[in-house]
């Protein structure tokens, strides 16, 4: 499965993320509300921002969400743990978008094109969550992705964290709320 692909909507590119983005995807990231309910809360300070821009393009699925009539890049989204294996995962996640776009059906049009792009090569998508992450939590339900019984325990600045898994199958997608 190439996680690095060129994707096109109506309104956006999503593209391989590059050095050439870190300045531009910082002006989106450094908006402290962006992270308020994010486990990682202080992903707007710069230091803290380029830990995760150089996971990000190690990871070799970073990707950019550009505005496609302006050109400005607008956030940030990543398809991550890729197994070939028993008709094979992908987790997408990692994903901001900024305040401007929130509630415009951006981050639906962007998903409904990665999971189509996904399920060509996958038969499972998962994403990985904060619990106290709420709005990333109703975003997922609103585009049919179901809470699993899985969760992972770690630790940021010295708190203990939980991620909440969420998964969206080919068969429920192509019946749920983003098939069209």
């Amino acid at each position: 499965m190439d996680r690095q692909p060129t994707l096109e909507t109506e309104r956006l590119v999503i593209r391989p993320l590059a050095e050439v983005d870190r300045d531009g995807l910082f002006a989106v990231a450094a908006d402290p509300a962006l992270w308020e309910q994010h486990p990682a809360h202080d992903r707007w300070r710069r230091e803290v921002f380029d830990a995760l821009f150089d996971e990000g393009i190690a990871s070799g699925g970073a990707l950019a969400v550009v505005d496609k009539v302006t050109g400005r890049i607008i956030g940030s989204t990543r398809y991550d743990r890729y197994d070939a294996e028993d008709g094979g995962k992908v987790e997408i996640g990692w994903t901001f978008l900024e305040r401007e776009c929130w509630g415009k059906g951006i981050n639906p049009e962007m998903k409904r094109t990665m999971l189509a792009h996904a399920f060509q090569h996958v038969a499972l998508v998962e994403f990985r969550v904060g619990d106290t992450n709420y709005r990333s939590r109703y975003a997922l339900e609103a585009i049919g992705a179901v809470r699993t019984d899985r969760y992972e325990l770690g630790k940021y600045d010295g708190k203990r964290v939980v991620h909440l898994y969420y998964e969206i199958d080919r068969t429920s997608f192509a019946s749920g709320p983003l098939a069209g």
